[in-house]
């Protein structure tokens, strides 16, 4: 008799336990579409200010020209990819975010958008971090390998890559957030 008593507590404690977890609230489906957005906003402004930086100078010639544009370091050309591709998906993962408001229970495509906000996170992160060693060796220099900063002649351009550079790591605390949210999500299941 003792025994049935207990097992019978344990199937309660169990359906106790069960009810307690429920699905990610809508709250949390909001939070997640407007970092999205959030994200988008701060990556599209990367891309753009990136793609726009271009300075030229008179030298001491009438002739001759000092141009900086980004297009001349493949740095700066895989940060205009990474973020170019990493606006493009978190336009696209709106659509999910979306989904996920009023069916808070998707479980499935919880799991697609974590592996790919990851993905995103680590090309984002990559082409942020190439760049902005790009940007410290042009604002700084380099003396044992006889790089001098061009900052100092090509201000305007520093100053539009160095926003830009903002911008990504931006994009990537908020993926960041993105992703630990999606983990709170998926772990109220």
């Amino acid at each position: 008799m003792k025994k049935k008593e207990q097992d019978s507590s344990s199937e309660v404690s169990e359906e106790g336990s069960q009810e307690e977890t429920s699905p990610p609230s809508k709250g949390l489906s909001l939070i997640d579409f407007v970092l999205r957005i959030v994200a988008a906003v701060s990556t599209l402004g990367s891309t753009i200010a990136i793609a726009t930086t271009g300075q030229s100078l008179p030298s001491f010639s009438q002739f001759m020209r000092f141009k900086a544009h980004y297009q001349d370091l493949p740095t700066f050309k895989f940060f205009l990819v990474a973020n170019g591709m990493a606006t493009a998906y978190l336009v696209l993962s709106l659509a999910l975010s979306i989904f996920h408001i009023f069916k808070t229970g998707a479980k499935v495509t919880r799991t697609v958008l974590i592996i790919l906000d990851t993905i995103i996170l680590a090309l984002l992160t990559a082409g942020a971090s190439a760049a902005a060693a790009i940007a410290y060796l042009a604002h700084k220099g380099n003396a044992e390998a006889n790089w001098v900063p061009i900052c100092q002649q090509n201000n305007s351009f520093c100053e539009r890559a160095s926003g830009s550079l903002v911008g990504s790591f931006m994009g990537v605390l908020v993926l960041m957030l993105l992703i630990f949210l999606s983990a709170i999500a998926m772990s109220r299941k």
